[in-house]
């Protein structure tokens, strides 16, 4: 019996040995848990590229990312907010790039939560662009830490929807729609 390969890419095979497994596209993958989420944002490509590829912009729009530092043209170290009021770190590094196209990255060594992923970008005619993120990654404490994150709307797939939903509506609409009140509407209110 003949073994047939998927040729689809390594990043959206769910198989742990495949990933593993050395593919020549030098991606690292890391991680046990894989999400993607797709949105149409009607800006041009390179506009929504170029504003993603400065990640020190990413806190703009995703909610729980408190800080991207910029370390060198290829490395940037994350602080994103955990559950129950903790805090996550690591280093990131870019393992493939295609200007105006694609991002990926995969997390140093030793990474509070070891991940990988890919943004990607593609015309979508009169549309604007499409815009893919693939995310794998390990939550801490594994099963228990996936669940925790979730009861505090901090698991990965819930925060991959509603960051790429406010990405959307920034490189819309210039600004983010919210229901919350800034503390200038509380005080005007109790006036």
């Amino acid at each position: 019996m003949a073994t047939v390969k998927d040729d689809s890419p390594i990043i959206t095979d769910k198989s742990q040995a495949t990933r593993d497994a050395d593919n020549g596209t030098g991606e690292q993958i890391k991680g046990e848990t894989l999400i993607g989420r797709t949105v149409t944002i009607n800006r041009p490509r390179a506009e929504l590229y170029a504003y993603w590829r400065d990640f020190a912009q990413l806190p703009t729009f995703m909610d729980n990312v408190e800080r991207v530092d910029v370390l060198s043209p290829t490395r940037s170290h994350w602080v994103v907010k955990g559950p129950a009021g903790t805090s996550v770190e690591w280093d990131a590094d870019i393992i493939e790039e295609r200007e105006g196209e694609l991002i990926a990255w995969a997390s140093a060594e030793n990474a509070d939560v070891p991940n990988s992923g890919r943004i990607a970008f593609r015309d979508a005619g009169d549309r604007g662009t499409i815009v893919t993120a693939t995310i794998v990654y390990d939550p801490p404490a594994g099963l228990v830490g996936k669940l925790i994150a979730k009861m505090f709307q901090r698991e990965p797939a819930i925060q991959a929807r509603r960051d790429l939903r406010r990405f959307k509506q920034l490189m819309e609409a210039g600004e983010i729609a919210t229901s919350s009140r800034t503390r200038k509407q509380l005080e005007e209110e109790k006036a």
